[in-house]
């Protein structure tokens, strides 16, 4: 549609339509143009550049899984955390050592949360899809699934990306069982599946002083911070 368009120079105003308005002195000027179209406003310019932000999130999300690193950093930092709830008549696996107690973490797979968690800092240091997206729950193929099959995933990609793990710091968080008679076993089985000498792998146990559902015995937690060297 054609438009007309009307360009004058004007002194700065002060103030939005005054009955009297005082003025700059005339060698400061500006430039005012208008057409006989409504002014686009601000929204109406952003509105492209956000669609294309969309598009661009969509190509990344289905290449992600086979892409390294798009930039080679000296190290890495990756953060993970998950939760679980813990339900009668399943097997409580925590960083592939089962742990007697009378509940267990309801899951897809094996529902070791801390062996996704650490799945999930690694990924995220490496910048890759998180372990829901890599592994699904609704794929009939990890049911029931060991999760030590994630981590060895996992540990490939980082090698693939040219980084080994520098050190890992993890914390579960659960009101029973006491995890002081296991936390050796568990951090030795995480060491060996990790590949990595048990002097950088490091494991934390915190109940929730009886407060919502992981101080009721109802879930569990944990968190995991890696950092991952380039070699």
């Amino acid at each position: 549609m054609a438009t007309s368009s009307s360009c004058y120079t004007s002194p700065i105003s002060t103030g939005i339509f005054p009955k009297h308005q005082p003025t700059i002195p005339t060698s400061t000027s500006f430039l005012t143009c208008f057409t006989r179209r409504s002014p686009i406003s601000l929204r109406s310019v952003s509105r492209p550049v956000v669609v294309a932000a969309a598009a661009n999130a969509v190509e990344v999300e289905k290449q992600a899984v086979t892409k390294t690193p798009s930039k080679i950093l000296p190290f890495r930092v990756g953060h993970g955390f998950d939760l679980h709830r813990l339900e009668p008549g399943y097997p409580l696996i925590i960083g592939g050592i089962n742990i007697p107690h009378e509940r267990g973490c309801e899951a897809h797979s094996d529902g070791d949360v801390l062996l996704h968690c650490v799945v999930d800092a690694i990924l995220g240091a490496l910048g890759l899809p998180d372990i829901g997206q890599i592994f699904p729950d609704n794929d009939p193929k990890w049911k029931g699934a060991a999760s030590s099959v994630f981590i060895k995933e996992a540990v490939r990609l980082m090698h693939e990306a040219g980084y080994e793990l520098g050190n890992l710091d993890a914390t579960l968080i659960l009101q029973r069982p006491k995890l002081s008679p296991h936390k050796e076993a568990i951090r030795d089985n995480l060491s060996l599946l990790l590949g990595a000498d048990p002097s950088v792998v490091n494991l934390k146990a915190k109940t929730h002083e009886k407060v919502d559902s992981l101080g009721e015995n109802r879930s569990i937690a944990a968190h995991t911070v890696v950092l991952l060297m380039k070699k």
